[in-house]
This record gives C-alpha cells, structure tokens and sequence, in this order.
C-alpha cells in the first residue's frame, strides 16, 4: 500500500510539474492534493451513475477554487491538486462529502509546489560538479568501461 501511494505521489508530481510551472506565493491561496480512491466494490458504471445523480461534476470545483491537475491513475483512482484561498476549505470539503462518498475513499494532503525549488538545486549542483576537482564519474574497478566489477572466474567454491 505504500509503495503504492509513493508511486502515485511520484505521478503527480511530475504531473503537476507539467501543468504548473510557477504559483504565485503571495496571492494566500493554498494547494490541496485529493486522493478519490475508487470503490471497488462498485463497476465503473455505477461509479459513473453516483457522480450523475450526485451532481459531481456539474457542480465542482465550488467558485473561486482551481483545479491545477486532474489524473486518473492505474490502481489507485482519480488525484486532483486544487488551488484555493484557506475559507474555501470547508466548501471544498463539503462538495467531496455530498458528491463523491457512497462512490470513492477520500484522501486530503495539503502540498505545495516544489518545481523552482528543485530546479534552483539542480543548477547549483551543476555548478558545483564543473568546479575543478569534482567528480560525478563512478570508478571503472576492472578497466573495462564498466562501474561494476566483475566476478572473479578463477576462484570456483568448494
């Protein structure tokens, strides 16, 4: 179960890398991750059904929220990142209960967005591996062009 949760925070944000390349940080909206987790219990049909009859989709994201990424992922169910001022919060909520529940497993994760951040990282470690006398290269231990050093042949266990 962990791995799998891992795996689909790995999806998402590469996925919202894509999708939101810069967020304002002082406009005080905060992210939400939400994890919609399918009943599978239910066919995908009688999913569908629920989210008619709730009106789901006619109705969400309540006014003023933003739906930044929107994935569906193998195993795991729907992952939608939302924008949103914190007084939304309640509203938010209250859509899932009345909209989803009955048809999925609800998961909150406050977040962020961590693309600047790593990018500014990533360049300063590429400076750091072109100063003279740094080294990313892995040592060739057998002189064949190969990181990882071979067995012995020779040497046979009784």
């Amino acid at each position: 179960m962990r791995i799998m949760l891992c795996t689909a925070w790995i999806l998402l944000a590469v996925a919202a890398a894509g999708v939101s390349q810069e967020i304002p940080a002082s406009d005080n909206r905060i992210m939400l991750t939400v994890i919609l987790r399918h009943d599978q219990t239910k066919t995908l049909d009688e999913i569908n059904h629920h989210l008619e009859e709730t009106g789901f989709r006619r109705t969400f994201p309540p006014e003023g929220v933003e739906i930044l990424s929107y994935h569906i992922v193998m195993g795991v169910g729907h992952i939608i990142t939302l924008r949103l001022p914190p007084e939304k919060l309640r509203e938010v909520n209250v859509a899932f209960e009345k909209g989803v529940w009955g048809a999925f497993h609800t998961e909150y994760y406050p977040s962020y967005d961590y693309l600047a951040v790593f990018n500014e990282l990533k360049r300063k470690d590429g400076e750091k591996a072109n100063q003279p006398g740094a080294s990313n290269e892995t040592k060739d231990q057998d002189g064949d062009g190969s990181p990882t050093p071979r067995r012995n042949r020779t040497h046979r266990n009784p």
